[in-house]
């Protein structure tokens, strides 16, 4: 691993993994990390406070600072806390933010500099492969990001006339000017989404991002079990799509239309009904052939692909209880319960920037206020900066940007 001078040379590239209890896949992570070639950089992991071996597993990379998140400050999620106490400590041109549990091809760090330059973006964020195990994970993972790659088309989010935005968290490369022209993390404290808020706020700034699924450049297993899962996935998808209760029922009218048509083309086979079994034939094919269309979206293998009919209902399910979980209040992640309250959609207005604290104003259509360790925290509420970007993401008035944090 290179390692400038710290006195003298400034690294090209910081990297920030923020970690909490992250034993079981940071060790791979920063194998991968250190391994990298052909850029100079460091590697910051923010210990955020966890109680199983990530600090020991840290510290046993040579080069590799380890640095404490530090409390968390009102109003803020976890993650957004570690983020801005890695982003404190860098020094590089650039900083990528990744997630503890990615795994990193050898030019990863070179391949994304590079393509950001030629794309002359000042955010750069890969989609990465989705390692997935068990059939639970195979059947749903894929009907979500597939939902993602159709709401968030990369092709329009890195389309500077277009205002779609959005970013993946696991691997979001940022300019270090752009980063603190928009306020950095304090500018999303309070986000649950601080990849699509942070996207929006480049975006509106007149900035350029570019977005891809980068699998030929990293990989992740975000899930190490189906309770994970559901934990995770319902602190996200309520604020990612727009209608989620319509969705959730869309879906589930698909796996019901699917399964019914192949059914009647059974019972009127065996009923000797050739024409009508060939019709609901057809019908269950048709049916059947768009639902994959979609699926193949998503960059998952054909077993996943193959399972993906099943993942249908519990996609609804997982839908449906984290726009539940909103509505009466409350998500968890990583040990910390997140008090929250959706806002009403707000009228679309063009993006602002706020010339008090050089920040733009962060879109959001979800207020939120974080409890941690049993402290309820201030909440407050968002302004619409991209109104055709749906996701609902919580933040924080400008008036409050001051603190940072949302479980890794």
């Amino acid at each position: 691993m290179p390692a400038p001078d710290p006195a003298t040379a400034q690294p090209t590239i910081s990297v920030i993994v923020p970690a909490r209890d992250e034993e079981a896949s940071l060790g791979a992570c920063l194998e991968s990390l250190v391994a990298q070639t052909g850029v100079s950089f460091e590697i910051i992991v923010v210990d955020d406070g966890s109680t199983d071996r990530t600090r020991e597993i840290a510290q046993s990379f040579s080069g590799v600072r380890v640095v404490d998140a530090g409390p968390l400050p009102q109003g803020w999620a976890g993650k957004n806390n570690a983020m801005s106490a890695g982003a404190k400590q860098a020094r590089g041109k650039w900083l990528l933010f990744t997630d503890a549990d990615t795994l990193h091809s050898l030019t990863s760090l070179a391949r994304g500099l590079t393509e950001a330059e030629l794309r002359q973006a000042q955010l750069l964020s890969y989609s990465p492969e989705q390692e997935v195990h068990g059939f639970w994970q195979q059947a749903v993972m894929p009907v979500i990001f597939a939902e993602l790659a159709t709401t968030y088309r990369p092709s329009e989010v890195s389309d500077p006339n277009s205002p779609a935005a959005a970013a993946n968290g696991q691997y979001l490369l940022i300019a270090r000017e752009t980063y603190d022209f928009i306020g950095g993390h304090a500018a999303v404290g309070g986000s649950l989404l601080e990849d699509v808020a942070l996207a929006r706020a480049v975006k509106s700034s007149g900035r350029k991002i570019f977005f891809r699924y980068g699998g030929d450049v990293l990989r992740t297993r975000m899930y190490r079990n189906f309770a994970q899962l559901c934990e995770g996935w319902t602190k996200n998808l309520a604020l990612l799509f727009p209608s989620p209760r319509r969705l959730a029922l869309l879906r589930l009218l698909e796996f019901i239309l699917i399964l019914a048509t192949a059914g009647l083309a059974f019972i009127e086979g065996i009923r000797g009904r050739a024409n009508a079994a060939l019709v609901m034939i057809a019908a269950a094919i048709v049916l059947y052939a768009l639902f994959l269309v979609r699926i193949r979206k998503a960059h998952f293998p054909w077993r996943a692909n193959a399972a993906a009919l099943l993942g249908l209902p519990l996609f609804a399910y997982i839908l449906q209880r984290s726009e539940l979980c909103y509505k009466q209040g409350a998500v968890s992640w990583k040990g910390r319960a997140y008090s929250t309250r959706l806002a009403e959609p707000e009228p679309a207005r063009h993006p602002e920037r706020n010339k008090d604290n050089a920040a733009p104003i962060v879109a959001g259509r979800a207020a939120q206020s974080l409890v941690d360790e049993g402290g309820m925290a201030a909440s407050g509420n968002s302004t619409s900066a991209h109104a055709a970007a749906p996701a609902k993401v919580a933040a924080l008035t400008p008036a409050t940007r001051h603190g940072k944090h949302s479980g890794a």
